[in-house]
């Protein structure tokens, strides 16, 4: 691969800036494609916005840039995207910079900004020698995600498809997902947590096989299909409901009628219970009743102690003494009948008969 560095105006950079939208974004006289399919979506804030202006006025360096040249000669953004866009909207009257559009700048501000030069290194090599390096490249500011780096990997029209999707603000996916995911569309959060239902974990694997598939028509149908059965079973939205696995859920719980007044009722009730240390958990525990998916609130080591001591360190069922390290502090009646982690409900046994009470 060749890499050679030129200096580039941002009267240059910004000259035919034009945001097509899904189609995509040019600058650099319409030879310059700001958002290549592999490249991910605007996320600058408006703090990194500014800053970015910032360091322009001020005649500061700004972090070098990276192109890729086309074999037609034009070129594509490979990193800086952010920065470039920030500038880009900033000339394009798009946002104020401290109360001030780019147009009630005077002439020489605006030339302040038009001739500062930006270093850029362009290279040419083969899209392989590309997306390697764009994978490899120590990205200044914002890190790229793990389903970004993703994303350029395995470009192609699937991702192109499921970006439309699950990576636009305000898109399909985020209107109906938005009370059951974490994070961020336009950091792929969306995207990620649907491929890694539909995969069971397997997102590189899936993008791999599916990476030249026309669209992505089956993730977008499969996505609805486990919201949809979320929102039935569970129609009183909560904040713990983003934290919940609801691929593997659906996958299998979904072929089962439920009583969805009963599923509510229980999950009220444990919402409310203060030894469920794991709220999430309850959307998983209401459908098989394991314990561990709720971590329950476990006797305190003041409680332990003032226990073995009342219990002169012998287990409270065969009687055995023992060194407390050797000793499980057990709630005399379960907590799934009932009972509390409260010091009068708690008893002292050896490891051998705690195993055995089990849950009785």
């Amino acid at each position: 691969m060749e890499i050679n560095l030129r200096h580039v105006t941002v009267r240059e950079l910004t000259e035919g800036y034009e945001d097509r939208q899904d189609e995509g974004v040019v600058g650099f006289g319409g030879r310059l494609d700001i958002r290549p399919p592999y490249q991910r979506e605007f996320i600058y804030n408006a703090q990194q916005r500014d800053a970015v202006i910032d360091t322009v006025w001020a005649g500061y360096p700004l972090n070098v840039m990276y192109w890729a040249e086309r074999t037609d000669g034009s070129y594509e953004v490979m990193d800086g995207q952010q920065r470039t866009l920030s500038l880009c909207q900033f000339v394009n009257g798009d946002f104020a910079h401290q109360r001030r559009y780019f147009g009630n700048l005077t002439d020489d501000e605006q030339a302040k900004i038009l001739e500062y030069k930006l270093m850029v290194y362009v290279c040419q090599g083969t899209e392989s020698e590309k997306l390697a390096w764009f994978r490899t490249i120590n990205i200044a500011g914002e890190r790229l995600y793990p389903q970004e780096l993703l994303n350029a990997v395995y470009c192609g029209p699937f991702v192109m498809d499921a970006k439309r999707y699950f990576s636009k603000p305000g898109c399909a996916a985020y209107k109906i997902g938005a009370p059951y995911i974490n994070g961020k569309v336009n950091r792929q959060d969306f995207l990620e947590t649907a491929l890694k239902w539909f995969s069971q974990d397997q997102v590189e694997d899936y993008l791999a096989i599916h990476q030249h598939d026309a669209n992505a028509s089956a993730l977008w149908n499969y996505f609805q299909s486990v919201i949809t059965w979320a929102a039935t079973h569970f129609p009183h939205v909560r904040k713990e409901m983003k934290s919940v696995d609801w691929g593997t859920l659906h996958r299998l719980y979904h072929e089962r009628v439920w009583d969805v007044k009963a599923l509510e009722s229980e999950v009220s009730r444990l919402m409310a219970d203060s030894d469920v240390t794991r709220k999430p958990g309850i959307y998983a525990y209401v459908f098989d009743h394991d314990e561990r998916h709720l971590s329950l609130r476990v006797f305190d080591d003041n409680t332990r102690q003032a226990c073995y001591g009342k219990q002169k360190g012998r287990c409270a069922i065969c009687g055995k003494a023992k060194a407390l390290e050797e000793m499980d502090a057990d709630h005399i009646v379960p907590w799934s009948k009932g009972g509390k982690t409260t010091p009068d409900n708690c008893q002292m046994l050896c490891r051998e008969c705690n195993l055995k009470k089990s849950n009785r």
